[in-house]
């Protein structure tokens, strides 16, 4: 069962072995964990590599075409899952993360909203089962013109799938994490929503297809400007509600930082700065705090590229 393996105790990893490894290791990034999109990449304690590295290892892992589907995607890395998933469990992972999507101005097919949520299943099982807990991420991506009820209602149906085969694949709700994308209108609506639109849609959402078993719930910014993405943290976390409300953002963390940076030496106290102002924000909206007083110009800056992947 998969909950038997969450009560796996810790390996002890030799203080010695790990400063030797860690002495091998020249980039930044590298760091102990499992991500499963776009690429399924094994970080060990004792690395001998780069993140980069691994990642161009396993270039070939993620999202591919979707065959019957209407051009849709499909998420690929099952193969082989549940041997790496232990070994990296010994390697001192503790968590997983799969990223799947779902396009709603190619339909989506009922085919590509069942093969997104079984396939998150099956990985978080899988996960469970070797003693990682699962970051589940279905991700509605934020191409189109429709409006906020049609991002609700396919949003519905996909999160229903998800949780019925998270169901009946026995993943335990409390041994995993939910990493959905916001309810807002496509990004080329002309109709745009309130934070407070996008809460009440989104609270309601996670409301109806949620069980409060879930214990953390953290949202990806899928291109929303850096304010944006913070407002709309934020209004969710003035209403109550069971779970806790987070943010688990790349572009809306990174965007101001990176290019305040622009990989010049002497940029680097004022990106880290950046980074810090962007961290606080978000740490206020996580409890209802935020005011967006002071923002820059750059950080309004939606961040929306169609079609994008990465």
């Amino acid at each position: 069962m998969a909950s038997a393996s969450l009560l796996k105790s810790s390996p002890v990893v030799d203080k010695s072995e790990f400063l030797k490894g860690t002495q091998s290791v020249r980039h930044p990034t590298a760091a102990v964990s499992v991500r499963s999109h776009p690429t399924t990449t094994s970080l060990t304690v004792c690395a001998t590599s780069s993140y980069a590295d691994e990642l161009i290892k396993t270039a070939s892992q993620g999202l591919v075409p979707l065959a019957g589907s209407n051009d849709e995607s499909w998420c690929q890395g099952l193969d082989g899952l549940a041997s790496r998933s232990a070994a990296y469990y010994q390697q001192g992972a503790r968590f997983a993360k799969w990223r799947t999507v779902v396009s709603i101005p190619n339909g989506p097919s009922a085919l590509a909203v069942k093969e997104a949520a079984w396939g998150l299943a099956r990985y978080a099982a899988i996960s469970q089962d070797n003693g990682l807990v699962p970051i589940v991420e279905p991700e509605i991506l934020l191409d189109g013109e429709h409006g906020i009820d049609r991002t609700f209602e396919v949003a519905q149906k996909v999160w229903a799938e998800v949780f019925y085969y998270l169901a009946k694949n026995n993943v335990m709700f409390e041994g995993i994490l939910l990493k959905p994308s916001m309810v807002t209108p496509g990004a080329e609506c002309k109709e745009r929503a309130t934070p407070e639109q996008v809460a009440e849609y989104t609270l309601k959402l996670l409301s109806r297809r949620i069980p409060p078993a879930v214990p953390g719930i953290m949202f990806l910014s899928g291109g929303q400007s850096e304010v944006e993405a913070t407002l709309n943290l934020n209004a969710m976390n003035q209403s109550s509600n069971p779970w806790h409300v987070s943010f688990s953002y790349a572009r809306a963390l990174q965007n101001t930082c990176l290019k305040t940076w622009g990989g010049r030496p002497e940029n680097v106290a004022a990106a880290q700065e950046a980074l810090l102002v962007r961290a606080k924000a978000n740490s206020l909206a996580q409890l209802g705090k935020y005011t967006g007083e002071g923002e820059s110009e750059e950080s309004k800056k939606g961040m929306f590229v169609k079609g994008y992947v990465y």
